[in-house]
């Protein structure tokens, strides 16, 4: 497969070196004639850029023909797209306003017309810092999807590696990670909505149980591991959902999309927004209800957003949003390996439920001092909790209805500020940027565990309330941070940008557990309370650098270096299950991200990013397999348990690449009616645990790393009609770090391999001028196949993806 890509490249540099190119000259001045130093003039979707200098003259090269726009940017002035004529003439005009738009908005234009749907971000953009870094754009409105499904598999198809764990079929809560971590509901990204944390608890449980309508996303933008230094700790980086905001030409846009899905559920979705005066507005509400492929899987969602941003002067703006989620979902729990292979549609478990209440709020002003000298500074907070009731008991083992269930519970608030200044300075002949900024966090989570009443309904009460069966835990967290990023621009084609994090955190737990212990019967035969009174303090620096060279304005290479730090919380840990067991002496994660890559564009032809990378991670977290004398049988008898624990130093590598390929231009390159776009994305991972004090471990692979994740696709656009077909593939892998196999089955079904798998998606949509109708088949050839092990909720056992399903929406616009 590497070898057939390699010669799709080769084959093709040929064919991408006839397509004429022109070179545009010009000028940048400001609405007063007075020259414009420093603008970044590009042709949006492609590396093509230059900088105006000191006298605003600027020259383009290697501009293909047919090339309808170009972009011109400044910090502190409104964006400019000025459209092309053919033949162009040199020297050209271009004259930017002052600023009157928000500061930090990223020039990114959703169109239908774009040349390519993948984007990356650019060296600055707003008030961060992305120079050198490996970054993703997943522009929403290029996508034909099962949107209205939040299906993750299609949204994220274009992300090598993304490994996406799927355990709804309405997308309540989306999964995914990169690079051999887990995607347990995004835990190792730094998951953010417009910027801001929407986790549970950054620190102390980084787990999102809110995932936001994909219908209401403008753009999802991803920065890999090197976004340690600017955005945290998590070794993933950062994945940021980016809202849609009223059009700014309209007072009133109004939008509704009604879909249904075979599987037996409906989505509706509402939104309105538009500009009036100053005032930019947006607010949807999407509405989920319905049953899952499979039995016991019913649900019901509602999510309400509404975001303002209100433009003070031409230089300052102050915007607000607040987001309120609530569901409820049925949990079907999980099968044994020869329970899926007989019927994965059967649900063993029809009394598990799981409960989300979540609210989330922003306030943020953006203040431009001079044209080169911007502030960012944003408050947030969380006022959420989630509910989990059923049987966490061993799946291979009945569930009685007339047996008290588990029930946790969790209650967050948590809130914080995060301030950015960037300054953007000239040394010489060349533009350079700084970047500076702080953060604090402070977090509350209250953590409960005991017996829940008996029967089969959504009854979310504790049966003694005062004295719980399991654990009672307040559980503090407090997080300062500083951190600088410097872009030195050395030459026009070479840039080095060095940066620093200092962390300071501080964790804690307060409360009790208990240790009770039954024989077969169920008789209590050990019962102990133990309460906890705990404090980690810890403070560090980590630092990083990235290079980036452009040799030509088509193409750049780029490599950097970040160090990362994921801390260890109480919240994770103190949970009474009989399927694990925790270290109490678990530590903190270190370990470093390296990327080195190239990317660009080959004209209007094609668009690839290949890249390297190397991960290192330290004091891994994961699970093994022990035994120890059961007191049940007086110690005569081992039992077998999975225990969690610092198991190994872990070395992961690998190949990431992605190649869009605009097959119109070699078809029929002259014509614009159509067009007919194929991706290939091809991710090739190896990993090992390196030194382990743990038996059987050393030279294991690591857990949750597929070696071969391959996404292809093609995408067809003419007038009204859009279709697109992708294919998903991801090789075997391992759902633990003693690589335990399935033959035979463990009977839990927590251990054990996940098959490699296959899925095609195909989808449409035929759009007219007020109302557009979408469709499509998710699971083409009806696939029996899982993504997960799940060791607690939603399981345990093995989670069953969903089998072929068919949706339908209509949608107006107004």
């Amino acid at each position: 497969m590497k070898n057939s890509l390699i010669i799709l490249l080769i084959a093709l540099l040929p064919t991408a070196s006839v397509v004429a190119q022109q070179t545009v000259q010009g000028r940048v001045e400001d609405i007063a004639g007075s020259s414009l130093p420093g603008v970044r003039v590009f042709v949006e979707g492609s590396p093509l850029f230059t900088l105006s200098d000191i006298n605003g003259y600027f020259s383009l090269s290697g501009v293909p023909s047919g090339t309808r726009e170009l972009t011109a940017y400044l910090y502190g002035y409104e964006t400019l797209r000025y459209r092309l004529k053919e033949p162009v003439v040199s020297p050209i005009l271009l004259r930017l306003n002052e600023l009157e738009k928000e500061l930090n908005e990223l020039v990114i234009d959703g169109s239908s017309d774009e040349i390519f749907s993948m984007k990356t971000l650019r060296g600055v953009e707003g008030t961060s810092i992305y120079e050198a870094k490996k970054t993703e754009v997943i522009q929403l409105g290029e996508i034909v999807a099962n949107k209205a499904a939040n299906n993750a598999r299609q949204i994220f198809s274009r992300i090598p590696g993304a490994n996406v764990w799927e355990s709804d079929c309405a997308g309540l809560q989306i999964g995914v990670a990169t690079r051999g971590l887990s995607p347990n509901r995004n835990s190792n990204f730094n998951t953010r909505q417009n910027g801001y944390d929407i986790a549970a608890d950054a620190l102390g449980y980084p787990e999102s149980y809110y995932s936001p309508a994909i219908q209401a996303v403008d753009r999802i933008e991803i920065v890999r591991g090197a976004a340690s230094l600017q955005y945290g700790t998590q070794f993933g980086g950062l994945v940021n959902f980016v809202m849609k905001k009223g059009p700014t030409d309209r007072k009133l846009a109004v939008e509704t999309e009604q879909t249904y899905n075979s599987l037996g559920f409906y989505n509706s979705f509402l939104s309105a927004g538009g500009q009036v005066g100053k005032l930019n507005y947006y607010a949807y509400n999407r509405t989920a209800s319905g049953q899952c492929w499979r039995c016991n899987s019913a649900f019901n969602s509602t999510t309400t957003y509404g975001r303002m941003t209100y433009q003070l002067s031409a230089s300052t703006s102050l915007e607000a949003d607040y987001t309120h989620l609530y569901y409820l979902a049925q949990q079907p729990g999980g099968l044994t390996d020869n329970e899926f292979y007989a019927d994965p549609r059967q649900s063993k478990r029809e009394r598990n439920w799981f409960k989300v209440n979540w609210n989330l709020m922003s306030a943020q002003l953006n203040h431009s001092f001079t044209s080169t000298l911007r502030l960012n500074s944003r408050f947030f907070g969380l006022v959420a909790g989630r509910e989990a009731l059923g049987n966490l008991g061993r799946i291979d083992r009945p569930d009685d209805e007339t047996q008290n269930r588990d029930f946790l519970s969790d209650a967050f608030r948590n809130f914080g500020n995060e301030t950015r200044l960037i300054w953007n300075y000239k040394v010489g002949r060349q533009y350079s940027a700084l970047l500076v900024g702080g953060r604090i966090y402070n977090g509350f989570t209250v953590r409960q565990q005991g017996w829940g009443p008996s029967g089969k309904e959504a009854d979310f009460t504790y049966l003694n309330p005062e004295q719980l069966e399991g654990s009672d835990f307040d559980l503090p967290s407090f997080n300062t941070a500083a951190f600088a990023e410097n872009i030195f621009t050395l030459t026009d084609k070479f840039s080095v940008t060095p940066g620093l994090r200092l962390e300071h955190i501080r964790t804690g737990a307060n409360g009790y557990y208990r240790d009770t212990r039954t024989d077969l019967a169920g008789n209590v035969i050990y019962d102990s309370t133990v309460y906890e009174d705990k404090t980690n303090e810890r403070t560090f620096l980590f630092g990083g650098i990235g290079l980036s060279l452009k040799p030509s304005p088509q193409l750049e290479l780029y490599g950097n270096f970040s160090q990362n730090y994921r801390a260890i919380n109480f919240n994770d840990i103190r949970v009474n299950n009989p399927s694990l067991s925790v270290d109490e002496d678990l530590t903190d994660e270190t370990g470093y991200n390296v990327d080195i890559g190239a990317r660009g564009v080959w004209g209007q032809l094609m668009s690839y990013d290949i890249s390297g990378f190397y991960l290192g991670y330290n004091n891994r977290i994961g699970t093994v397999l022990r035994t120890e004398p059961d007191p049940r049988f007086n110690n005569l008898i081992n039992r077998t348990f999975r225990y969690r624990t610092n198991i190994a130093d872990a070395g992961i590598v690998g190949l990431e690449s992605l190649v869009e390929l605009n097959i119109h231009k070699l078809i029929a390159p002259a014509q614009d009616k159509w067009q007919l776009a194929f991706f290939n994305n091809l991710a090739i991972i190896r990993s090992e645990y390196l030194q382990s004090g743990e038996p059987g471990i050393e030279g294991n692979q690591v857990e949750l790393v597929p070696r071969v994740s391959y996404r292809t696709g093609v995408t067809y656009r003419g007038g009204p009609l859009q279709l697109s077909v992708q294919y998903t593939y991801l090789s075997q892998q391992f759902s633990d770090a003693s690589n335990a196999d399935s033959t035979p089955p463990v009977p839990t079904a927590v251990e054990g391999i996940i098959p490699a798998y296959f899925v095609a998606d195909f989808s449409a949509r035929y759009a007219l001028s007020k109302i557009y109708f979408e469709s499509g088949i998710n699971n083409l050839t009806n696939n029996m196949y899982f993504t997960r092990r799940a060791a607690g909720y939603p399981g345990p056992g093995i989670i069953p993806s969903d089998g072929r399903s068919f949706y339908f929406s209509v949608g107006i616009k107004l």
